[in-house]
């Protein structure tokens, strides 16, 4: 049973693990990767039947791939830094990305 989904696209979130933060830009209901990435990438071995999500990583050029139980909403309110934020969305406001209207 696929689990709620807990963080929406614009929503600033922080890394349990790795202690990263950074903003919501696509969530998958669940893993959507392929089974050579999972074992490759997901050393926790996270659920793959819960909601997985594409966050832009604060201080960084990447995105990363993560399941919802490594993610926590990240209370700081504060804007991220990174290069691709424009591409998803349109401006930051009451601690949140806008996503860019068609």
């Amino acid at each position: 049973m696929t689990q709620e989904i807990l963080f929406h696209i614009g929503q600033l979130v922080h890394h349990l693990r790795f202690a990263y933060r950074g903003v919501v830009v696509d969530v998958d209901p669940e893993f959507m990767h392929t089974d050579e990435w999972y074992e490759a990438m997901a050393r926790s071995r996270p659920p793959k039947d819960e909601p997985w999500y594409h966050v832009l990583v604060d201080e960084a050029i990447h995105q990363t791939y993560v399941a919802q139980c490594n993610l926590e909403t990240d209370e700081s309110a504060e804007q991220i830094s990174h290069p691709g934020l424009g591409q998803f969305f349109e401006r930051f406001e009451h601690g949140r990305y806008w996503p860019k209207t068609e």
